[in-house]
């Protein structure tokens, strides 16, 4: 299986946002209740091959390549958090969603939150998979950030992915320590998932500028909707007090996932699956 196959129901759509051309996959029933899927810092839509299938069925889904990711053009000047925001609400309103549930990895999740600040009329829920923004707001993420961009790893790593898929080793060596908790256990699809598309990304420097320059702290009351914080217990990236402060700023529920990392959508995704839509049918039940 490939993530080619996984996605063989989706349909490629592309969106004018200010000039910019942004690209993504749509699934689902027409007319159903949405949810659009946000990707990490550096990934793609493919990042959600193991998640975005299962929540179609019942809902209409739109995994999105944030600007300067995968195939979507990058923003013409440096774009601070708003400007991704807006970008994923263009989409909204151009596809007719109205308002959606958002389901955001790490930087997605840190774009849910101002997207849900800026537009609450466009967002029902929020699910903030591994959310960055708290830890990732110092100087020490700074650093490490214009250093990972510097080196680029994942765009010299990613024609390899075969072979990485194929390997236990060099699983370890990839996804170790930082990404996930059993970099072994991750199937050939979910290293697919993660690993394929990341040399199309144009630009992720102004994804991570825009990252370390945003402490959501100040403006998470500002959030209306309902939310679920869900993190892996495992996380090295993001530590799991991010996730306790994020649920008590947001009076919401936290759902930790033993045994896990920070890719939790492709290391745990029958878990993640499982706390997202039993959020979902929640939030339909009150509606």
């Amino acid at each position: 299986m490939t993530v080619a196959k996984v996605l063989a129901d989706f349909e490629e759509r592309s969106w004018d946002f200010r000039g910019t051309r942004l690209r993504g996959l749509v699934a689902g029933p027409s007319g159903a209740d949405a949810v659009v899927l946000l990707h990490g810092l550096g990934g793609a839509a493919s990042n959600w091959a193991l998640l975005a299938p299962e929540l179609a069925r019942r809902r209409r889904v739109v995994a999105l390549d944030l600007p300067g990711h995968g195939w979507s053009a990058p923003l013409p000047a440096a774009p601070g958090l708003g400007s991704y925001a807006d970008a994923v609400a263009a989409v909204v309103e151009q596809e007719r969603l109205g308002a959606v549930d958002l389901v955001g990895h790490s930087f997605g999740g840190l774009v849910s939150i101002r997207l849900a600040v800026r537009r609450p009329e466009l967002v029902r829920g929020v699910v903030l998979a591994a959310a960055a923004g708290i830890s990732s707001h110092t100087r020490w993420a700074e650093r490490v950030l214009a250093l990972l961009g510097w080196v680029q790893p994942g765009r010299r790593i990613s024609p390899y992915w075969k072979a990485v898929a194929a390997s236990d080793a060099l699983k370890g060596l990839v996804f170790g320590r930082w990404f996930a908790d059993d970099p072994a256990a991750l199937s050939p699809v979910a290293v697919e998932a993660v690993l394929r598309d990341i040399n199309l990304n144009t630009d992720t420097d102004s994804a991570w500028r825009a990252l370390t320059q945003d402490d959501p702290r100040a403006d998470l009351h500002r959030v209306r909707c309902p939310a679920l914080v869900l993190w892996g217990a495992s996380d090295n990236q993001l530590p799991l007090e991010d996730a306790f402060d994020f649920a008590r700023r947001l009076h919401a529920p936290v759902r930790v996932i033993a045994k896990c990392g920070h890719l939790l959508i492709v290391e745990r995704p029958d878990a993640c699956l499982d706390a997202i839509e039993t959020f979902l049918d929640a939030a339909d039940l009150a509606a």
